[in-house]
């Protein structure tokens, strides 16, 4: 069962014009608060975007600071705009977004940097099993999902477009919604290639 949730999980970036029923969406993030995380900390606040207004604003934002980031990096005006287009499509053709932030509230705090960064890394860490828990329920109950990290290269502006606490900090966004389409199996390395050390 396991096994076959694992490999049955796609990236998917289009949806159907239809609702997620918030029953399923309370169970994914039922299921993503069981992540292991450092100290048991459970450093992780999650904002559901349902709303399209919601959803819009977002992509606005995010849409913004990218094409200023594309622009310095001398990216053509027409390249940008193709990319900024297809990344609001995304977010905004997507019936559910769920934003995942870390906190640093319950988290260990140590007087020197290098036992702090591991800290933060332990925590940052503890995001990715939360967001394969958020996804893997998803396909689950028969959703499509998509891990975006636009949130992770300006938390702020998340933060400001949705109204956010200023103690979180925003590192991630997975749409959600029932998949237009079904994406081809990308290949996997063979396990020989990812095995450095077996003894």
């Amino acid at each position: 069962m396991l096994a076959e949730l694992l490999r049955g999980r796609r990236s998917v970036r289009r949806y159907l014009d239809r609702k997620v029923p918030r029953p399923v969406i309370r169970d994914i993030l039922e299921s993503a608060r069981w992540a292991p995380s450092p100290h048991n900390s459970q450093p992780w606040r999650f904002a559901v975007l349902r709303g399209t207004s919601a959803r819009e604003r977002l992509a606005s934002a995010l849409g913004e600071r990218w094409r200023a980031d594309l622009a310095a990096d001398g990216m053509p005006a027409e390249q940008i705009d193709r990319l900024i287009g297809r990344s609001r499509e995304r977010i905004g053709g997507a019936p559910a977004t769920l934003i995942i932030s870390l906190t640093w509230a319950d988290l260990d705090t140590y007087p020197d940097d290098t036992r702090q960064q591991a800290e933060y890394l332990m925590a940052a860490h503890s995001l990715g099993a939360v967001a394969q828990n958020i996804m893997l329920t998803a396909h689950a109950h028969g959703l499509a999902s998509c891990w975006m990290c636009a949130p992770l290269f300006c938390p702020a502006v998340v933060r400001e477009a949705l109204a956010l606490p200023a103690e979180v900090i925003p590192q991630a966004l997975i749409t959600l919604g029932y998949g237009a389409l079904e994406p081809p199996v990308r290949e996997r390395r063979p396990l020989e290639e990812l095995v450095l050390l077996d003894i």
